[in-house]
């Protein structure tokens, strides 16, 4: 449905040029390259949507032969959908003025500033009576940021914002009607989707138009509007498909944009669509007067319009394309539109009427389907989820039994027969579940490897690669630099290392040969200063409790589905009979992190937290990275502060800040897919420092990146650092790329060379000088010789034992999954320093403790077990005769 906004001042907008005929030899061509299959450009779609006449009837019927082969690839030859909807307008209040928009209203003209439990419940009972299996929640973008009657009742109910009233409403019509939930509540953040897909199967808001100038002059229709700029509403539309939330999304033909606009819009929607795969359909909805709004004197959009424009959209979004007219604002020109390539109604409610289009009420079903069955097609009802989007990472585990109650197993559209009742909403039963699959991946990834290079979903899991590329900056590596800047920028650093400039510090990044030499040097001597000359590690035990993720990051090759021949598990056992291992072996640290499973219970991180400190009550909880930190908070719905306050009663000593790769979205977009953005880091990491939690940092950098990039994330470190004072250390992770999906597309490159490597440990030094005293560099991913290089250019600590590192393994790292204390001391033995044992937060280890790991060597006996023929394979090999 159309994402509607408050009415405005009256105002006359003059129309833009760019509405000129296009010659008849252009649409010949145009026309012809539609007739052969051949891909359009925007020229040629602006072109098209001047189709009338005998041309429009013949682009429509490329259109719809396009759409009757979707149709027979989709398993639903002849079949166009529509679902049985009841409209709930949650609240009529908004923080928008657009110039169409009927259904918003002020307060002044409302009983209640929101419908109450009891109205939203009244109207999804009735509907589910009338055999309705689709609830749409359609609302105004935040009330409560312009109106204060908003505030004071959401206040008055116990709610934090409307998007929480939302959530609580969802859940109350999953489990007392049974109806499945369709959210349209406007502009949602990535944080907003985390916190709603798991109680609506689906999710929806319309682009509308890509045109800023509709946008920024004034008297246009989404002037004053801020929840209407283009760039706001794309970036939703990517939040959602980076959330994996089915999507429904669209454009609103006929408010003055032009046709080049229209068709930009129409691309936009393409491009999302192809990276992410979310789109599940887009509507193409033509504008309609309504009185009493600025816009009530403008023309309605032609049905001509109309139907070339979903023609162009068929041809441009292809035959697997979910395209949809609303069929309350098409008169009777059923024909006309269904020629024109749609293969959807849209929702259809039978007794709620559309609040957006009030004036035009919803045709009978019974007379759609007659209308529909007359064009030569048979109308069929669907669920507000399409049916290739019933799996997952789609659907949230929570409503696969409302879904599943409701779906034609056959089909993935509605049951014929099925009336909706009330299923429970709840977390995944029973806590944290049972271990399941290879679980023994911590000691087999260095003896056996895994079982392929990359996961069997590895084309459609990750988006379209070619429309990810495109989103990659040219240019991975620094631009050459005279030597006089880089000598100048070590003057600098000489008097003053953290205060290098920008320029300074990618000067320095250039070094080579001598000044290499020079800036390695002088990295060494402040950390000579800050440090001494020992190298610290602490004996610890990575615990990464599942490797089953949906998230879809580009970069990761741990993370698994369920069914895969690689994936695993834990149970809460496992997890504490390896802390308990650990224990003995001499460990003050574990560090423990998985895959966001979907089935995870929102307590689940709690539960592991605890259960490690029941068996080890001394043992240092180092856990959950704040992309775990965001699921957590979405799934239990406490806000980040809280959750972590828990996450501390519970056993949590410390967070470690990975998931930051590269802090800057640009960058983490192409690399995670879904992942939580820059922000949500941040907040997570200041969040933690303000509640005395401490954290490390990191930075994972080579792959689609340049040294541009790493200046910046350290000056966001370096920020971070200087306002709280949170950070332990600064650990640089150079990218591994054997079998990184992103490699493996060929987008990435093969991590970063060895110079990089050492100069980037050099100018972390510098630049975090004062704010961060740790420089830890990754030996599993450097490996023993580059290890010593860093050594001597800044890097005062080595990390951990690791007891077991399946991560890097599983992405190909060649460096084993861990190192024992004899290991670590005779990497370091080259370089003349000594090595000290340390605690996470750099304390002395208690004598006991120092004993125990001796004994050890720092390593538990069940992973060194198995381990001494060091072959390292990195993908199983086939046996003899298999």
């Amino acid at each position: 449905m159309v994402r509607t906004a408050d009415q405005a001042e009256p105002a006359d907008q003059a129309e833009p040029a760019g509405n000129a005929r296009p010659s008849g030899n252009a649409l010949r061509r145009a026309l012809a390259r539609a007739r052969d299959g051949k891909p359009l450009d925007r020229a040629e779609a602006v072109v098209l949507l001047h189709a009338r006449g005998e041309q429009l009837t013949e682009l429509l019927s490329y259109a719809a032969r396009t759409r009757d082969a979707g149709l027979v690839a989709a398993g639903r030859p002849g079949i166009i959908t529509y679902s049985r909807k009841v409209f709930i307008p949650l609240t009529r209040l908004c923080r928008d003025r657009c110039g169409y928009c009927t259904f918003v209203t002020v307060p002044g003209r409302l009983e209640s500033a929101y419908l109450s439990p009891d109205e939203v419940l009244d109207i999804a009972r009735q509907g589910a009576a009338l055999g309705c299996k689709e609830a749409l929640f359609t609302l105004g973008d935040q009330p409560e940021a312009r109106w204060q009657q908003a505030r004071e009742w959401l206040d008055a109910h116990g709610y934090d914002d409307t998007l929480s009233y939302v959530r609580a409403m969802a859940i109350r019509v999953l489990e007392e009607t049974g109806l499945l939930p369709h959210l349209n509540p406007g502009v949602l953040t990535w944080q907003d989707f985390q916190r709603l897909k798991p109680v609506a199967p689906s999710m929806g808001m319309m682009l509308e138009t890509t045109s800023t100038r509709l946008f920024t002059e004034k008297g246009a229709p989404h002037f004053g509007s801020p929840d209407k700029d283009p760039k706001v509403r794309l970036r939703v539309l990517e939040d959602a498909g980076r959330c994996a939330v089915p999507f429904t999304t669209g454009i609103l033909i006929g408010i003055g944009e032009t046709p080049e606009e229209r068709v930009d819009s129409i691309f936009a929607i393409r491009g999302v669509a192809r990276e992410y795969n979310g789109v599940q359909e887009v509507i193409v909805q033509n504008f309609r007067a309504k009185p009493d709004t600025k816009m009530r004197a403008r023309p309605d959009a032609e049905l001509d319009d109309l139907a070339a424009t979903i023609a162009v959209t068929r041809l441009l979004l292809g035959p697997s394309m979910r395209i949809q007219a609303p069929p309350n604002l098409i008169g009777d020109e059923y024909q006309l539109i269904l020629d024109a390539g749609i293969d959807d109604w849209g929702g259809v409610s039978p007794l709620t009427p559309d609040h957006v289009n009030p004036e035009r009420p919803w045709p009978q079903i019974a007379a759609l389907a007659t209308r529909t069955s007359a064009a030569g097609f048979e109308l069929r009802e669907r669920l507000t989820i399409y049916p290739g989007y019933l799996g997952e990472p789609w659907l949230d585990p929570r409503l696969a039994a409302h879904v599943a109650a409701l779906a034609d197993p056959a089909t993935g559209l509605a049951m014929q027969t099925a009336m909706p009742a009330g299923l429970p909403w709840q977390e995944p039963d029973g806590g944290w579940g049972e271990s399941s699959g290879r679980t023994d991946l911590h000691v087999t990834i260095d003896t056996t490897g895994r079982a392929a290079d990359r996961r069997a979903d590895f084309e459609e899991v990750y988006g379209d690669w070619s429309e990810i590329a495109s989103r990659i900056q040219p240019g991975a590596s620094a631009p050459h630099r005279l030597r006089s800047e880089v000598a100048a920028a070590l003057r600098a650093a000489e008097s003053s290392p953290a205060g290098l400039s920008d320029a300074q510090a990618l000067a320095l990044l250039d070094a080579d040969g001598p000044e290499l030499e020079a800036l390695a040097a002088l990295a060494d001597a402040i950390r000579r200063d800050v440090n001494g000359d020992q190298v610290t590690y602490v004996v610890n035990r990575n615990i990464n409790f599942t490797n089953v993720c949906y998230t879809g990051c580009r970069f990761c090759a741990f993370a698994q589905r369920r069914t895969d021949a690689d994936a695993y598990t834990l149970s809460l056992d496992q997890i504490g009979d390896r802390a308990q291992e650990a224990w003995a072996a001499g460990a003050t640290e574990v560090c423990m992190q998985g895959g966001i499973h979907p089935d995870l219970p929102g307590s689940a991180y709690f539960d592991i937290a605890a259960e490690v400190k029941r068996r080890c009550p001394d043992l240092h909880v180092h856990a959950f990275s704040p992309m775990e930190v965001m699921n957590g908070s979405s799934r239990t719905g406490l806000p980040v502060r809280d959750w972590l306050q828990r996450a501390r009663e519970s056993g949590v000593d410390s967070l470690p800040g990975t998931a930051a790769e590269i802090l800057d979205d640009d960058v983490r977009w192409v690399l995670t897919k879904g992942k939580l953005p820059a922000s949500a880091w941040i907040e997570v990491m200041t969040t933690a420092h303000e509640l005395g939690i401490p954290t490390t940092a990191t930075m994972m950098y080579g792959h689609v990146d340049n040294p541009g990039h790493w200046v910046a994330h350290l000056r966001v470190i370096r920020g971070i650092a200087d306002r709280t004072r949170g950070f332990t250390e600064f650990v640089l992770l150079p990218f591994v790329h054997a079998s990184s999906p992103i490699y493996l597309a060929g987008l990435a490159r093969p991590g970063p060379t060895r110079r990089e490597n050492r100069a980037v440990h050099a100018l972390s030094r510098l630049m975090l000088h004062g704010a961060i005293d740790s420089i830890q560099c990754s030996w599993v991913k450097l490996g023993d010789d580059l290890c010593r290089d860093v050594l001597n250019g800044g890097v005062n600590d080595l990390g951990g034992t690791l007891m077991e590192e399946t991560i890097s393994r599983m992405a190909g790292s060649q460096n084993g999954s861990f190192k024992t204390i004899t290991q670590l001391a005779d990497m370091v033995e080259p370089t003349g320093r000594t090595i000290s044992q340390r605690t996470t937060v750099y304390k002395q280890p208690p004598a006991e403790r120092l004993a125990a790991a001796a004994v050890s060597d720092g390593v538990c006996a069940s992973v060194r077990g198995g381990h001494h023929d060091r072959s390292l394979p990195l993908v199983s090999l086939p046996t003899a005769g298999s």
